[in-house]
């Protein structure tokens, strides 16, 4: 797609999206990762990797072996 604008057009396309990302609000990293930290301990319990699978409900056990004899 960029190949076929013009060099004006690319960086008119350009300048927008810095005017878009000097617009997004910004929080302090303190402040977001205390809010990350509540959230991922809020939810840890029901998270499979945190909590484990029930074998019966997991569908990567082996269901049965295999026996030489």
């Amino acid at each position: 797609m960029a190949r076929d604008m013009a060099e004006k057009d690319i960086l008119k396309m350009e300048i927008d999206q810095l005017k878009k990302e000097v617009s997004t609000p910004r929080t302090a990293i303190s402040a977001s990762a205390k809010e990350t930290i509540e959230w991922v301990e809020a939810q840890s319990g029901e998270d499979p990797l945190m909590k484990g699978v029930p074998d019966d409900k997991n569908p990567f056990k082996e269901k049965g072996g295999c026996t030489i004899t």
